[in-house]
């Protein structure tokens, strides 16, 4: 099953970032995810299945 995510919506991810922030902000969507960090605004581009098995929750839908 394909999770509903959509351009605007914020994540939180099983494992922490290097810089201790576990809260992406999704950019791009598509059969690749680009994720961006909250705390230090880095992009992360990850394949669905692999977004997918890392998301632990929903923590805000975007517009």
């Amino acid at each position: 099953m394909v999770m509903e995510i959509r351009p605007g919506d914020v994540v939180r991810l099983k494992k922490k970032h290097p810089c201790g922030n576990d809260e992406w902000q999704v950019v791009r969507v598509g059969a690749d995810i680009r994720i961006r960090c909250l705390k230090c605004q880095r992009y992360v581009l990850l394949e669905r299945p692999v977004f997918e098995r890392r998301v632990k929750a929903l923590v805000s839908k975007g517009e």
